[in-house]
C-alpha cells in the first residue's frame, strides 16, 4: 500500500519489482494454462482477434479475471483475513481445472515470492501461512508495496491478459503483432477493472461470463489438447 515514508525512489523500485513479480516470465506456470479458452478456439468460438479481444473484455468485466481482481484487492488490505479470502477463492471456481489453476500458480509464485525477501519494498520473510491461490497469494506478497492497489491490480491483469493473448498465439493464426495490438487496446477495460477492483467489497464478488465457465468445464473432456485449462 501507499506509504506517506516513501520516496519517489522507492515508489520507482517497487513498481519495477511488481511489474517483474506479475509478469508471465515470472514462473508460476502460467503458460500451461489458458481458462477454457483452447476449447473456445477449438470449436471456433473464439477465431480471431476481435473475437479474442472481446472474450477477455468479457473475462475482465464479468468472469474470473474480474473476481480475481476483487480478491486481490482485499487481499492488499492491512485487515484482510488471507485464510478466508483463500476459502473464497476456491469456491468460487466454477471448474476442477480452474481450481487446480489457481491453487498450483498461487503456490509457484509464493515459492518464487519467498525467495526475492529482502529486495528493496518487500519484508525480509513472507507471512508462514501465505494462502496458494494466486489472487491471494500475490495480495499478502505485495501488500508491502508503496504502491497504489488499483496500480498493482492493473499490472496484474495485464499479466493475466497477456498470458491468454499468447495462448491464443499459439493456437491459433494470430500473429505476433495482432496479439500485441489487442492487448494494446485492452488497456482502458484493464484500467477501468482495476479502479472498480480497488473499491469492491466481497459484495462485489461473482460474475456472469456464463460462456467462458461452460468452456472451462468443457475443457476438461477435450481429447487432444495443448493447455491444461
Amino acid at each position: 500500500m501507499d506509504a506517506p515514508s516513501a520516496t519517489p525512489t522507492d515508489r520507482a523500485a517497487a513498481r519495477l519489482l511488481a511489474v517483474q513479480m506479475l509478469s508471465p516470465a515470472f514462473p508460476t506456470g502460467g503458460f500451461a494454462y489458458a481458462q477454457g479458452l483452447e476449447w473456445a478456439m477449438s470449436q471456433g468460438v473464439v477465431a480471431d482477434g476481435a473475437a479474442l479481444a472481446e472474450w477477455l473484455r468479457d473475462l475482465l468485466a464479468h468472469g474470473a479475471l474480474w473476481s480475481d481482481a476483487v480478491l486481490l484487492s482485499l487481499a492488499l488490505r492491512r485487515d484482510a483475513d488471507p485464510a478466508a479470502l483463500d476459502d473464497l477463492a476456491r469456491a468460487l471456481c466454477q471448474s476442477a481445472e480452474r481450481l487446480t489453476e489457481t491453487v498450483e500458480q498461487g503456490a509457484a509464485f509464493a515459492r518464487t515470492a519467498a525467495a526475492l525477501c529482502g529486495a528493496p519494498s518487500l519484508p525480509a520473510a513472507l507471512p508462514a501461512t501465505l494462502p496458494a491461490t494466486l489472487p491471494v497469494a500475490v495480495g499478502r506478497a505485495l501488500g508491502p508495496l508503496p504502491l497504489p492497489p488499483a496500480e498493482l491490480i492493473a499490472l496484474f491483469l495485464h499479466g493475466q491478459a497477456l498470458n491468454l493473448v499468447l495462448a491464443a498465439v499459439r493456437f491459433m493464426p494470430l500473429g505476433q503483432t495482432q496479439g500485441q495490438t489487442v492487448l494494446a487496446r485492452l488497456a482502458p477495460d484493464i484500467l477501468r477493472a482495476a479502479d472498480r477492483a480497488a473499491v469492491a467489497t466481497d459484495a462485489d464478488l461473482g460474475g456472469c461470463a456464463i460462456g467462458a465457465d461452460i468452456a472451462q468445464m468443457r475443457h476438461e473432456t477435450m481429447q487432444t489438447r495443448i493447455f491444461r485449462s
